[in-house]
């Protein structure tokens, strides 16, 4: 049987900063004995990430000897920057360079958030490191981390970009994994789902879980909010709206009825994201 995790060409790994994708990341270390020379990881920053997330990439690096390239969105020149744990974005800026350049705001129809901040941005890294390839495609992020348990993220790729789908990875054994490891991610893992990870109140996790973020740290939401007060007063574009969702309260609303302790119905599950776990 072929090792989906040998790397036999150039190739390019994804790594999201979850634990998944840094399961990915040691399955292929494993299988190659360390990090061929035709292969390189790239972990684009959004500057919404959670510091845990920043230290966890950090210590991936450390302790298991691999360079791991650190990118983030720019607005002009090359479209991207390269940067490392201690210079990385922490308030969002590569994020709010993107909103103030379009002046509108992604939304869970239009997710170009994820395009531009990590699919081009890290497109446009390789293409400078000599990976060749359409700036458009995923074709140029080679291995993604998406498990064999999710489906819906994995119908949209490329069957040899998802070498977890290939040796049938569960969240159950990425989980197991992690318990036995010198160190880990140090957000909660909640039956696999790490609630706190990837942009810390992304429009595309459920309501709920918006709200329990917000709560148990309200000043979460004041970065959402600046950028629909921005987009609201500066973006007036035909067909997009003032806040990430339409069919939801803006983030200032939020943080005010979380603040008043109102609970909203939320009957929805997170929606599926390159962005990964």
């Amino acid at each position: 049987m072929n090792d989906p995790f040998k790397i036999i060409e150039p190739t390019s790994i994804s790594f999201s900063g979850g634990r998944t994708s840094a399961y990915m990341l040691w399955r292929v270390l494993q299988s190659n004995n360390g990090l061929p020379e035709d292969a390189i990881v790239v972990f684009a920053n959004t500057g919404k990430e959670l510091e845990q997330t920043l230290k966890f990439v950090h210590d991936c690096e450390v302790n298991w000897g691999v360079k791991i390239y650190w990118v983030e969105y720019r607005p002009d020149g090359k479209g991207f920057e390269e940067v490392s744990y201690e210079t990385a974005s922490r308030n969002g800026e590569p994020f709010e360079l993107l909103i103030k350049k379009y002046c509108k705001l992604p939304n869970p129809a239009q997710r170009w958030c994820t395009g531009k901040l990590k699919i081009q941005t890290m497109a446009k890294f390789l293409s400078h490191k000599g990976f060749e390839g359409s700036l458009s495609h995923l074709e140029n992020i080679s291995f993604v981390g998406i498990r064999y348990d999710e489906r819906r993220r994995a119908v949209k790729f490329d069957p040899y970009r998802l070498p977890l789908v290939g040796a049938k990875v569960t969240k159950e054994m990425v989980g197991q994994f992690w318990r036995e490891q010198p160190f880990d991610l140090e957000l909660p893992n909640l039956n696999g789902v790490t609630m706190h990870g990837n942009c810390d109140l992304c429009y595309l996790k459920p309501l709920s879980q918006i709200q329990a973020l917000i709560r148990e740290k309200p000043e979460r939401a004041v970065w959402w909010a600046s950028m629909e007060e921005y987009v609201s007063k500066h973006g007036k574009i035909e067909g997009t709206g003032d806040n990430f969702s339409k069919n939801r309260p803006t983030y200032k609303e939020l943080q005010r009825f979380t603040a008043n302790q109102n609970e909203l119905f939320d009957i929805e599950e997170a929606i599926p994201c390159f962005c990964g776990d």
